[in-house]
């Protein structure tokens, strides 16, 4: 089987801007390039070896926002970050902390895990986990 290394996620934003300072400011992202500079322009942003393809929408979402832990039909339900203390990530997200599900202690499965979603700017929905291990 040839190698294969995960790549990127793409999201479409209604201003990639304000979605990149949110990724930047509270999960650490940098930009790393800007391609087709002006009103065409999409951005990429990277976290260690993740990165996040930024796109300016072109169209209204025909679809409700997600909730909860993300829409349950086909497709990207969440991205997810690992954090070492949900408490003080939340408190540091502050009021941009729009939580939508949570927060659940799901120590009965492994212990210390626990977990949050919440939406950002745009309403995707991000899911925080603290203490997660296989």
């Amino acid at each position: 089987m040839a190698t294969v290394t995960f790549a990127h996620v793409a999201l479409t934003c209604n201003d990639p801007i304000k979605i990149e300072e949110f990724y930047c400011r509270y999960f650490g992202f940098k930009r790393t390039r800007v391609f087709n500079p002006g009103p065409e322009q999409f951005v990429m942003i990277k976290l260690g070896e993740i990165y996040l393809e930024l796109f300016k929408a072109e169209k209204e979402s025909p679809e409700s926002a997600p909730f909860e832990t993300g829409h349950v039909y086909p497709g990207w339900r969440h991205i997810a970050f690992s954090v070492k203390n949900l408490d003080s990530k939340l408190a540091e997200l502050g009021d941009n902390a729009k939580i939508t599900h949570g927060p659940l202690d799901l120590s009965e499965f492994i212990p210390g895990w626990r977990v949050c979603w919440i939406a950002d700017p745009e309403g995707n929905i991000i899911e925080l986990s603290q203490g997660y291990i296989d």
